[in-house]
């Protein structure tokens, strides 16, 4: 079964303590394969904005956290989520709605695995990682900095639990010694779980040439209109000061 976006605490407390626990409460004898659909990312405004993935990640640890960066990787995330019979949310980029994207021929027969992350853009210089309409952001610097002789090698998360189980980010590492997480949470949210993910559980820090770096939205809600909005969250000219600091040093 698949429901819309929950709402305030009236949806999160159901999914923290009934849903999310379960298969743990029952020893594996329930189970409840509900998908919930939400949407999130760049959004503007005081009560539209500000990201709360660090309390879904830190309350829902029993449910699937998809986060597709457009509708088409939605669909296959949706598609291999109905074959299963696990809870999970997935949080749609509110934005990607306007984008144009080519329709595959084959849109019922996609399927994205769950905990396996994407190269979206291959790199020798520095991997970045993100997820959400946040990529889209990256890629706009990568083409940049591509003129800059800057050789940006970027990965989409594509779920947050489970995050990279085949710790494909850390070969990205071992390849460009450089990483740089990228998320519009608050600081310590989304970018320092997959921080904590690869440094200290994949022992990624054994791999660096330079300090990791992470790049977040501002420890507040989104200043008013879009200028706010802009300079509250991850923008383009910070992701590209940071990635050229980090090649100079």
């Amino acid at each position: 079964m698949v429901v819309p976006a929950f709402s305030g605490n009236h949806g999160l407390q159901p999914l923290s303590d009934d849903l999310a626990t379960l298969h743990f409460r029952t020893v594996g004898r329930q189970s409840a394969p509900l998908i919930v659909r939400s949407r999130g990312h760049r959004l503007e405004g005081i009560w539209h904005s500000g990201s709360p993935m660090s309390m879904i990640l830190g309350s829902l640890r029993g449910l699937f956290v998809c986060v597709p960066r457009n509708m088409v990787q939605a669909a296959g995330m949706y598609n291999t989520l109905l074959e299963g019979n696990d809870p999970a949310i997935v949080i749609e980029c509110l934005n990607g709605y306007r984008l144009k994207e080519k329709l595959p021929s084959n849109l019922a027969d996609l399927r994205v695995p769950l905990g396996i992350p994407e190269i979206i853009r291959k790199g020798d210089d520095i991997t970045g990682v993100s997820y959400g309409s946040v990529l889209r952001i990256i890629q706009e610097a990568a083409a940049s900095l591509e003129d800059l002789g800057i050789d940006v090698e970027i990965i989409d998360a594509q779920t947050l639990l489970p995050f990279d189980i085949n710790k494909m980010i850390l070969a990205s590492l071992k390849k460009t010694n450089r990483i740089l997480f990228v998320d519009e949470d608050v600081p310590g949210g989304a970018a320092a779980y997959m921080f904590n993910n690869v440094m200290e559980k994949q022992n990624g820090y054994r791999w660096l040439d330079v300090a990791p770096r992470t790049i977040t939205g501002k420890a507040h809600r989104p200043g008013y209109g879009s200028d706010g909005d802009y300079f509250c969250k991850p923008n383009l000219e910070e992701i590209m000061e940071t990635i050229q600091e980090m090649i100079r040093e």
